[in-house]
């Protein structure tokens, strides 16, 4: 279809454009190599199945904010859809065949789906360009008081604008060119329904202005992908090329939870936590790229939720326009989140659960942590109690051991002096140990259990602290002593399966202690609750008729490990009626509902027997 002329100016503009383009990705290749670790590419091939769910049907985006996920699933789509389109246009274009119309079946029924996928790629553009430009939802944005790069304020706006205008030509010209071309051949093809029929008003049209039109459309299509393409590496939506990477890559976790492991025994470690960028891991470098910066990670952070400065999303931006600025891994951490940000964040993992990219912004924040506590001994000051609690008495509450199992006083719970092959071994906690109120639970359990006949046993005085909460406060000194105390003791004992009421221990002993050589079966009381009702061997019947309770998911219970049946099973096991909040289990709402929900939430608990 293109004269000499048109072939070698399209040559040397595509050489030009992938010249800009290749600088642009080596410079972040070295970027992300700059960070901690080494990359495992054999993680890829055992997600494949994995990765056509993610990637292909576009799983993650549908979780959260429907009507633009469909929105984004007919770009998505249509995009993937392309690959072959632009392939086939670019050999018309140089030799004149036309390689749908010589493949038989596969290539009709293709012309079909590029039919379909054109129009809903410009319907898809046009409709999510009126919603940001237009409509302009809060949800795309950040609050002023959050830290965020000045730049990207209006650089959030502008790129968007840039693709959803080089996405609305490309596709637009490339349907109006194959008009020209259904045109010139004087018949509607069946198989290009809508593109037949914007041929139809061309009918009387001399045949050199189709050809020339053609040859503009082509031009002005193929060839915005080539002036697009250096400024990819720049834009937001390059996050099509690094998502799948996140997904492929990322390593393995029992838990989104789960820390890496430091050896404090290892004198040669000069630097614990994150301080400057290039202290993260080469997937935390990546995330930046990876992010699309649509802020759903924000929209569901309790702490942001809640008017603190934090915001998941900010940070990842943050680094994403150091990088355009110019700026190396060599930034100090927070300069891209304050440290009031830092020490906002719940370690809920809201924010990893619900990014459609795969980013981590918890993990760089508990690694922020880490330098800052023990780097530069910069924590809140209401932290001092429960680490010296914890050094001084292996518990935050800085009780007494010799006081740890005075909340079994007056009742039957062995411990493992007395039991020493229990079938289960019950971690109680440092909670359920120390705090009057969570006694109770620990009082109540205890009673199930005997009442079941179980053979179990506690460690009691033996029992310390998991470390969980130092650890999240970047204590890993803290963490790594009361961690190697309870496996060696743990090892020791071998328990069968070990029993936890508290979901921070239970994560603790069944993710965080592996690293430490102790592997064990874990579940949660609820679980174990569920085993004895369904073997018959209690029964949870409660006094009162018509009860009615609300279960709060606990982060590390549901979102963490996973376990969100149990708690409701049990509930329903003892007779009452489970009211559900809008945000439960593993479902996540539009938080314009929050205010609302929260109230209700209130409202149920006020009212619920306990």
């Amino acid at each position: 279809m293109l004269t000499l002329a048109e072939k070698i100016l399209f040559v040397i503009a595509t050489l030009t454009s992938l010249y800009y383009t290749y600088h642009g990705v080596a410079l972040i290749m070295q970027r992300i190599n700059s960070g901690q670790g080494k990359i495992d590419w054999s993680l890829a091939y055992k997600r494949v199945g994995e990765l056509i769910l993610k990637v292909g049907l576009f799983q993650p985006v549908f979780r959260f904010r429907l009507g633009p996920s469909i929105l984004h699933g007919l770009i998505g789509w249509g995009f993937l859809s392309f690959l072959l389109i632009n392939l086939a246009d670019l050999i018309y274009a140089f030799t004149g065949f036309k390689l749908l119309e010589h493949t038989g079946l596969f290539g009709d029924a293709y012309s079909l789906l590029a039919d379909i996928a054109n129009v809903a790629i410009i319907f898809g553009i046009v409709a999510m360009a009126v919603r940001r430009f237009i409509l302009r939802p809060a949800t795309l944005s950040t609050r002023d008081t959050t830290l965020l790069n000045p730049k990207a304020r209006f650089g959030i706006t502008r790129d968007s604008a840039i693709v959803a205008t080089f996405i609305f030509i490309h596709n637009s010209m490339r349907f109006l060119g194959e008009s020209f071309g259904v045109a010139l051949a004087g018949q509607a093809d069946s198989w290009q329904p809508t593109i037949s029929s914007v041929a139809g008003l061309w009918s009387g049209v001399d045949p050199q202005t189709l050809v020339i039109g053609e040859h503009i459309a082509f031009w002005l299509s193929i060839g915005a992908v080539v002036a697009f393409l250096p400024y990819f590496p720049y834009s937001k939506h390059i996050h099509v090329f690094f998502a799948p990477l996140n997904f492929a890559l990322k390593p393995e976790r029992k838990s989104i939870g789960q820390l890496s492991y430091i050896n404090l025994d290892d004198q040669s470690i000069e630097q614990f936590g994150a301080a400057k960028m290039k202290d993260l891991g080469w997937e935390q470098i990546m995330d930046s790229y990876a992010c699309i910066m649509c802020f759903r990670c924000q929209e569901v952070c309790p702490a942001y939720n809640t008017g603190k400065l934090l915001s998941p999303a900010a940070l990842e931006i943050n680094k994403r326009y150091h990088f355009n600025g110019g700026g190396t891994t060599d930034v100090a951490m927070t300069e891209l989140i304050s440290e009031e940000a830092v020490w906002a964040c719940t370690s809920c993992g809201a924010c990893v659960d619900i990014c459609p990219v795969g980013n981590e912004p918890m993990r760089d924040i508990l690694d922020i942590r880490r330098n800052l506590s023990m780097m530069e001994s910069a924590f809140p000051k209401q932290l001092e109690t429960a680490f010296k609690g914890m050094e001084r008495n292996m518990n935050p509450w800085n009780v007494s051991q010799a006081d740890r199992m005075k909340w079994a006083d007056g009742m039957s719970v062995p411990t493992i002096e007395q039991n020493a092959e229990p079938e289960i071994l019950w971690w109680v906690g440092c909670a359920p140990a120390t705090d009057a109120r969570a006694q109770k639970t620990a009082q109540a359990f205890a009673k199930i259990l005997n009442a079941a006949g179980v053979n179990y046993a506690v460690l009691g005085k033996n029992e310390a602290c998991t470390g969980d909460s130092a650890r999240r406060a970047g204590r890993e000194d803290i963490f790594f002593g009361l961690a190697s105390q309870n496996v060696e003791i743990l090892n020791e004992v071998a328990p069968k399966r070990i029993v936890t009421t508290c979901p921070h221990c239970l994560h603790t002993i069944k993710n965080e202690y592996p690293a430490f050589g102790g592997n064990y079966q874990v579940i949660h009381h609820t679980q174990l609750i569920n085993e004895l009702v369904g073997a018959g061997k209690i029964s949870m019947n409660l006094d009162g008729d018509n009860m009615k309770v609300t279960f709060h998911d606990p982060c590390y219970l549901g979102r963490h490990n996973k376990i969100t049946d149990a708690p409701r099973t049990t509930l329903d096991s003892a007779g009452v009626t489970t009211i559900e909040m809008p945000r439960n289990g593993v479902k996540i709402i539009l938080l314009r509902c929050g205010r609302r929900a929260n109230v209700e939430g209130r409202r149920e608990r006020h009212s619920a027997s306990q």
